[in-house]
């Protein structure tokens, strides 16, 4: 799954929450399209200021932050950037969370969260991890199948393009307004061009 709450983002100014104990990994989707998926779920969820993202590791409490920002910065160095494709939009019958299906890229993405979900940051999942990204979840039943069909439609029309590189991740802490904090920003390897 993703975030816990479709709509938590990085703070704001002004904001007065407090960071708590659980941490995540992802990477968030640049460019236009990022963009684009970005303000879709703004228009899917009304008020949502999430930044459209990947997730690697799924929100999980660490005994040891430091450890484990120290852990990923270690093991990052042996992925290499990657491209990612996105071919149609989804529903998660068991949650109701509408996201975007990835494709090319999803075995890399499958592959990189194994690697990473061990020692300090290893933490036992409620689900199978799934590479997706998240548009909408925690709506009301009645209105699931009626946002659904809006983020088909608008994909259909407007998605500037469906293929877009992974080239870094981010540490994220939560806080207990379930907003999220950039702590860290790892680059992965330039993709060799053979």
């Amino acid at each position: 799954m993703s975030f816990t709450s479709a709509c938590s983002s990085a703070l704001g100014p002004g904001d007065n929450a407090e960071p708590i104990n659980e941490y995540a990994v992802v990477s968030y989707i640049p460019d236009q399209l990022g963009e684009f998926i970005t303000r879709l779920r703004q228009e899917l969820v009304p008020g949502c200021v999430a930044k459209s993202h990947v997730t690697i590791l799924s929100p999980r409490p660490l005994s040891n932050p430091d450890g484990a920002r120290a852990q990923l910065r270690s093991r990052v160095t042996s992925f290499e950037a990657f491209s990612i494709e996105i071919p149609n939009l989804q529903i998660f019958a068991e949650t109701a969370v509408i996201y975007a299906e990835i494709s090319t890229g999803k075995e890399t993405l499958g592959r990189m969260h194994d690697d990473l979900n061990v020692d300090m940051l290893e933490h036992d999942e409620t689900y199978i991890y799934h590479p997706h990204i998240t548009l909408a979840q925690g709506l009301p039943a009645d209105q699931v199948l009626e946002r659904y069909d809006l983020a088909v439609r608008r994909w259909n029309e407007s998605v500037p393009r469906r293929r877009t590189m992974i080239e870094n991740l981010t540490f994220v802490q939560n806080t207990n307004a379930n907003r999220w904090l950039d702590l860290d920003q790892f680059e992965l390897r330039a993709a060799l061009l053979i």
